[in-house]
């Protein structure tokens, strides 16, 4: 068994300045540490093998992925790293919402047209990047998987040293499972107030089926008086 990260506070998900975006506008609150933790377990999951590229999902919608992994963007900023967050759920994409910027041009162009630059639209993080979903595809799934889009995600590789990518839940739709098996890590983030443990459950068998690399479990919404962080058993 390995241990697996999980971090949560009550307030992770809290309405803040800045569109909820504590590491932002409250770098010295709980929040903002407990992302901090987050980012230290991440960088210290593996020793022999660096994560570049990392995928954050949930079992269900509106379970805070979206916020989280903003968030956790921007502590990986802190350090003068170059991040670009990328928005791959292409049925409810957020992103762009998030930090005030337009939905298009965005990914879905890129996949579109593989001559297209990335259309990279700049936050007001410096370092940090945001790649928005772009127009919407009737086929997300599809599209998703196109070998296109595992150049995609190797050129962005190449230009930033961490990417994170936004997926739909993995519990509703194939998309985060295809995109699970393309990056060199996943968080899967799960609300201690409304997740069903059979649908958590669900979510990580999923990923170990499609052979991801499950890193941790990100405990959203815990209540204030439990601690910030802790550990569990998990693994696979």
């Amino acid at each position: 068994m390995r241990r697996t990260p999980r971090v949560g506070n009550g307030s992770l998900t809290e309405s803040a300045p800045g569109n909820g975006l504590v590491a932002a506008s409250s770098p010295r609150s709980q929040a903002a540490e407990a992302y901090r933790t987050l980012r230290t377990n991440i960088q210290f999951s593996s020793l022999d093998r660096d994560i570049r590229t990392l995928l954050v999902t949930s079992p269900d919608a509106n379970e805070g992925k979206t916020t989280i992994l903003a968030n956790l963007a921007i502590m990986f900023t802190e350090s003068g790293r170059r991040v670009i967050v990328v928005d791959c759920d292409l049925r409810r994409p957020r992103l762009h919402a998030l930090f005030e910027l337009r939905e298009s041009p965005g990914m879905t162009t890129m996949v579109l047209d593989e001559n297209a630059e990335a259309p990279l639209q700049a936050t007001m993080i410096p370092h940090l990047w945001v790649l928005a979903s772009g127009p919407l595809p009737p086929n997300p799934s599809e599209l998703l998987a196109s070998e296109r889009m595992v150049r995609i995600i190797a050129r962005l590789a190449d230009q930033a040293d961490m990417v994170l990518f936004d997926s739909p839940p993995v519990g509703v739709v194939s998309d985060a499972a295809v995109l699970a098996t393309r990056v060199d890590g996943v968080l899967l983030v799960v609300d201690a107030g409304r997740t069903r443990r059979d649908l958590a459950r669900q979510a990580k068998e999923q990923l170990d089926r499609v052979g991801a690399r499950l890193l941790g479990t990100v405990l959203n919404n815990v209540k204030p008086e439990r601690r910030a962080y802790d550990y569990h058993e998990g693994g696979r």
